[in-house]
């Protein structure tokens, strides 16, 4: 799949955005599809993140390094899982003024032949606003 991308506004400066991107453990308490997840093997800046995620068709786990760079970004790269191949993105925060950022998503995943593309396309088409907004509501209301 080639990469997607989206972005929004949110009324809330980026460390309290990075603050909730960066906490992965509270990820189920605005992410309705994140079922489970745990960090292991920090160190310094980059940590482990396992996740399970409820995809409505099939639960997935997958493993992924998260590289942090306070106050501006979080990326991440595949390290293993099911289903996928790959899986790599971003978070990029960037002050827009007045206490408010710009939140950029960006995500880049491979699958295996069996997951049809339009199935995977509709996941990203609905999947990618959603987070955002759960984001947005999260930073202005947290």
């Amino acid at each position: 799949m080639p990469g997607a991308s989206r972005s929004i506004v949110v009324n809330a400066p980026p460390e309290k955005v990075y603050d909730i991107v960066t906490n992965y453990d509270r990820y189920p308490e605005w992410l309705d599809e994140v079922k489970k997840i745990r960090t292991s093997d920090r160190k310094g800046d980059e940590v482990k993140v396992h996740y399970e995620v409820d995809f409505k068709i099939k639960t997935i786990r997958y493993t992924i390094l998260a590289r942090e760079e306070k106050p501006k970004r979080m990326s991440w790269s595949f390290v293993e899982g099911e289903v996928m191949k790959d899986n790599k993105g971003s978070w990029v925060l960037e002050p827009e003024g007045e206490g408010r950022t710009k939140v950029t998503y960006s995500v880049d995943v491979a699958v295996g032949p069996l997951v049809p593309k339009a199935i995977l396309n509709a996941l990203v088409d609905q999947s990618l606003p959603k987070m955002l907004d759960a984001l947005k509501r999260r930073s202005e209301g947290a």
